[in-house]
């Protein structure tokens, strides 16, 4: 799952990139806000986080620009304005959030959490498919009640399986959802993370079907 970042502070566009790709995330930075809405209008973003002063176009246009697509994409403003009249307006144009800097990182990243599950449209925190179980705010995988040893993206693979268990996730979608554009993509970099997720998930736990020519389709066992 993919996250876009609409801000021109370096030092902070650093911190939280850290910060979200602990969580699991793809990060993608656009600190140009002329350039910000048709990204985030084109790519398959799970949230965006979107300052309101940026260059050559404010947050707020912004914004209006997204919602005026029909995009329903979650979107946090993380912004140093605190003037009610600031934050009536960002809601009204359709913001999910709004948060004034400085803030608690951990609140932030709880923040997050719950707009990509509201996203998603669900409730529960856990991920469930069978007998595995993931825990996004942990960030810890179970199959069976014991724990699974998976590295970030393929955490990150099997999130998107697990969101659409029993139904066919097309390859070009699931590259698209893991992996920033500045990431060099190799030609079976995904077969290469099915395989360690198969040879993880084992005899006991869901099954990944190849869909020959189209995706992966994650199967209860």
């Amino acid at each position: 799952m993919r996250i876009l970042i609409v801000e021109d502070d370096k030092a902070l566009v650093r911190g939280l990139s850290a910060s979200l790709k602990a969580m699991g995330f793809a990060v993608d930075h656009e600190p140009d806000g002329a350039e910000a809405a048709s990204i985030a209008i084109s790519e398959p973003y799970s949230l965006v986080v979107l300052d309101l002063g940026l260059p050559n176009s404010s947050g707020f246009e912004v914004l209006r620009q997204v919602r005026a697509s029909g995009s329903k994409v979650p979107i946090m403003i993380l912004t140093a304005r605190d003037a009610t009249a600031d934050k009536v307006r960002g809601l009204d144009l359709g913001a999910d959030d709004y948060v004034r800097k400085p803030f608690d990182l951990s609140e932030f990243e709880a923040r997050v959490r719950a707009l990509v599950r509201r996203g998603q449209g669900r409730t529960d925190p856990l991920l469930t498919c069978g007998s595995l179980v993931i825990n996004p705010a942990m960030g810890r995988a179970t199959l069976g009640d014991k724990p699974l040893d998976l590295r970030r993206r393929e955490m990150a693979v099997l999130k998107i399986l697990m969101l659409h268990h029993d139904k066919l996730v097309p390859k070009d979608r699931l590259i698209a959802e893991v992996f920033g554009f500045d990431e060099p993509v190799g030609p079976n970099v995904l077969e290469l993370y099915i395989a360690r997720l198969r040879q993880k998930l084992g005899p006991d736990g869901p099954k990944i079907r190849t869909m020959r020519g189209l995706g992966y389709l994650l199967e209860k066992h």
